[in-house]
């Protein structure tokens, strides 16, 4: 399979095209996101406000892995260096990510989707499974203990002389919300990410590469998943078009402001037919997840 036998070489060409304009906007809906549901709840403290900001906070936190992951392949703005300092810096240190670590690990993925060399495999090999094993994988995530084991292993690998960088944000973000007067605030961000966002990862890794009809073929078809997702989805499951991933796995250079299109043409010329590769919302996703393998 290529992907000219389904897009001409022009066509290719403008959805590879980058914005600066629509890169700097991802960048500013994604901390506009974040910074709108600080607000929120600092302005009317409630269990009800406090609760909606923190999946926005995870989502978001999530959106910015997602960041990294696009400037990683030089996928959002148009020159490289832009893509490495503001990806790093504005995206992979509020959640501790280097980026250059990120590309090495994530171009593995890339050249080695679904087979046993794919590092990103033990996240999704046991799919499908029961829907009772899915509910405990979940349970785990909610309650916390997938969070908070995934932040002691990371900071079992902290040192100040790599991670200070990761250190002088939070306590820029203490100090703004504290300026704010909301100091306690600052807790959202480690609740959404300890309880709310290894959900969100989770729902998101399952519908890339673990509701496939076949993850050890080449084809993208086969080894990966697109999500089609309505607009509370995006803004809470699927930041960033992330759920276009099969169009990613197709053609990484496309910026993901771009993927929307490619699926839609890709689409009418049949690219889909007679493949599995695509979820209707992820109620679908999980559906498709608790089916027994055959």
């Amino acid at each position: 399979m290529k992907v000219t036998d389904f897009l001409a070489r022009d066509e290719l060409a403008a959805l590879t095209r980058r914005s600066n304009l629509r890169a700097w906007w991802a960048f500013a809906v994604n901390w506009g996101l974040i910074a709108g549901a600080f607000a929120v709840a600092i302005i009317w403290p409630n269990p009800l406000t406090i609760l909606a900001a923190i999946p926005v906070i995870a989502a978001r936190q999530l959106g910015l892995g997602i960041l990294v992951h696009d400037c990683a392949h030089n996928a959002l703005f148009t020159d490289r260096r832009t893509n490495e300092v503001v990806g790093q810096w504005l995206a992979g240190t509020p959640i501790n990510l280097s980026l250059q670590d990120y590309r090495t690990y994530h171009l593995a993925h890339h050249r080695h989707a679904g087979t046993p060399d794919d590092p990103d495999l033990g996240f999704v090999a046991s799919y499908p499974i029961t829907a009772q094993a899915l509910r405990r994988k979940l349970m785990r995530d909610v309650t916390g203990r997938t969070g908070w084991r995934d932040l002691v292993q990371s900071l079992a690998r902290f040192t100040i002389a790599k991670q200070w960088p990761w250190v002088a944000f939070h306590i820029g973000l203490f100090a703004v919300l504290a300026l704010a007067g909301g100091w306690w605030a600052y807790g959202l961000w480690w609740v959404a990410q300890i309880f709310a966002y290894p959900v969100i990862a989770r729902l998101r890794q399952i519908g890339e590469h673990g509701v496939v009809p076949d993850r050890g073929d080449a084809d993208p078809r086969m080894n990966t998943a697109t999500t089609m997702v309505s607009w509370w989805e995006r803004l809470l499951v699927a930041p960033n078009h992330v759920n276009y991933h099969v169009e990613h796995h197709v053609a990484a250079g496309v910026p993901p402001y771009r993927l929307a299109r490619m699926h839609r043409l890709l689409k009418a010329r049949g690219f889909y037919d007679g493949f599995d590769s695509l979820s209707h919302g992820y109620r679908d996703v999980v559906r498709r997840a608790t089916r027994r393998a055959a």
